[in-house]
């Protein structure tokens, strides 16, 4: 990957707290258009990735890199113009409970100082995107969790940034609710360019995403396809973290080939999680 293609990377990240080792010499890349899902057991790091991308928390050692700028070493006001590039959405959604559907949306864009006109354009725009036009007067407690969810991505998305980061977003949702959210994913990265890093536990939502394809359809419409036997998709790559390093890192054929041990045992668990359920 040229240096021109990265938007986030990580070289010879350490980090621990006390004398628990979190992550221990993580390198990888991210370039644009390009979706990354992070794997791994509970404690492995993956959710570490995510804070110390935002400048939430600072390495031991080791660099990281926002569009060829090293960050760790920034102070808050130098962090600030970065963090506008990125957005995040979290597990529950973390929503503004006391806001609207439409004001939680135009938080961050009233934020960076948004005529209100301009505001009401793009949120009705991306609430029409997520399927929640509907519900723009609505208040949080009176959504599913599902449309929490899809509430969480557009006001995630509406100022348009170049990296978004997803902590189990899928988490808790049904199967078909988890697929909306995976097809949104899917947008950001075919349609939209977005750089996307996924931290998640559920193959099946990597299943998804490595095997469906977006495109824009004559009639001008976001259509979405199946990989097929005739394409395969190279935008989407997997990292496996395993007590803070990587395990694996390639694509989904790849890691669905592969004759390790410890990524067999991975698929097989989550194999048993599914069958397992109610």
């Amino acid at each position: 990957m040229n240096n021109d293609l990265r938007k986030v990377e990580f070289r010879g990240v350490r980090l621990a707290f006390g004398d628990r080792v979190v992550l221990d010499g993580v390198n990888f890349q991210v370039g644009p258009g390009e979706l990354k899902v992070i794997l791994g057991a509970s404690g492995s790091g993956k959710s570490t990735i995510l804070r110390l991308i935002l400048g939430l928390i600072k390495p031991d050692s080791g660099e990281i890199f926002i569009d060829e700028e090293e960050i760790s070493r920034l102070t808050e006001s130098e962090l600030m113009p970065i963090r506008r590039r990125i957005s995040m959405v979290f597990q529950d959604g973390a929503l503004f409970d006391s806001l609207t559907v439409y004001d939680n949306v135009a938080y961050r864009p009233r934020e960076l100082g948004w005529d209100e006109e301009k505001i009401e354009g793009r949120v009705r725009r991306v609430l029409g995107e997520v399927n929640l036009l509907d519900e723009a007067d609505a208040y949080p407690n009176e959504l599913s969790g599902g449309m929490r969810r899809r509430v969480a991505f557009a006001r995630a998305v509406v100022d348009s940034p170049e990296i978004i980061l997803f902590d189990e977003a899928t988490a808790g949702l049904d199967p078909p609710t988890a697929r909306e959210i995976c097809q949104l994913m899917i947008r950001l990265r075919d349609l939209e360019g977005v750089s996307v890093i996924f931290v998640t536990h559920k193959l099946n939502d990597l299943r998804y995403l490595s095997s469906n394809y977006m495109f824009t359809g004559e009639d001008n419409q976001a259509e979405l396809r199946a990989e097929g036997k005739s394409l395969n998709l190279i935008n989407t790559k997997i990292l496996l973290l395993r007590d803070g390093r990587i395990a694996f890192e390639g694509t989904d054929e790849q890691l669905w080939n592969s004759d390790d041990p410890y990524i067999r045992h991975f698929i097989r668990m989550d194999d048993q999680r599914m069958e397992n359920r109610p």
